[in-house]
């Protein structure tokens, strides 16, 4: 296994030709007042997969592919249809 860090997001938008826009949400108790913050930001990734919007994805740092494009997608973990039936059995 190498050292690359692996993060987990959902996909925000993949109109870009062979890039999408991965938003990772990251969730963490402030050390002095105890509230729970939800932060997140979006990564540009390369995608040779061809993820749709919605899928849940793992994508891996990379060398710099572009000015902004950094990462690369791994893998799919839950496709849009397996989101959505998940949300909806809820």
């Amino acid at each position: 296994m190498n050292n690359r860090r692996r993060l987990v997001g959902f996909v925000t938008s993949n109109k870009m030709m062979k890039t999408v826009i991965v938003q990772i949400d990251r969730t963490y108790r402030h050390p002095l007042y105890k509230k729970v913050i939800h932060s997140y930001r979006n990564v540009m990734a390369h995608d040779d997969i061809g993820c749709n919007i919605g899928d849940q994805v793992k994508i891996v740092e990379s060398k710099p592919l572009s000015k902004n494009k950094k990462w690369v997608v791994e893998e799919v973990i839950k496709p849009v249809a397996q989101v959505m039936e998940s949300v909806e059995g809820e």
